[in-house]
């Protein structure tokens, strides 16, 4: 994200972020001024960007980050139940509302006369 790096509210980006901006610009089929509206940029900057991207001075240098979550298997099993036991509450709310609705299509009916009057 942005840095201010004077009094007079100079911004800098990082250059992962301007990589990102660019392949957002060219990876949606919207005009450029409206992503650059939407993420509250000036459109000459992305312009800007673009051109240095095309030009090769904007490369994202390679991050030697690595993920510190990692899932395990215990994890993934819990998950995985978490699931199947959604999943069955989801079907047994769907009958419910089945019936429900039925039911109340059969209020809606009017009613046949009693034969024995």
């Amino acid at each position: 994200m942005p840095k201010i790096l004077s009094e007079e509210r100079v911004v800098e980006y990082s250059t992962e972020f301007k990589v990102r901006v660019v392949a957002l610009t060219n990876q949606l089929k919207v005009d450029t001024t409206t992503i650059a509206n939407i993420i509250g940029l000036h459109p000459v900057m992305v312009y800007r960007w673009r051109q240095e991207s095309r030009e090769g001075k904007l490369v994202e240098k390679p991050s030697r980050r690595i993920s510190m979550t990692k899932t395990t298997k215990t994890q993934s099993q819990t998950d995985d139940k978490e699931i199947r036991r959604l999943k069955k509450q989801v079907e047994k709310l769907q009958k419910e509302n089945d019936f429900l609705k039925k039911w109340e299509m059969y209020l809606k009916d009017p009613k046949p006369k009693d034969s024995r009057s």
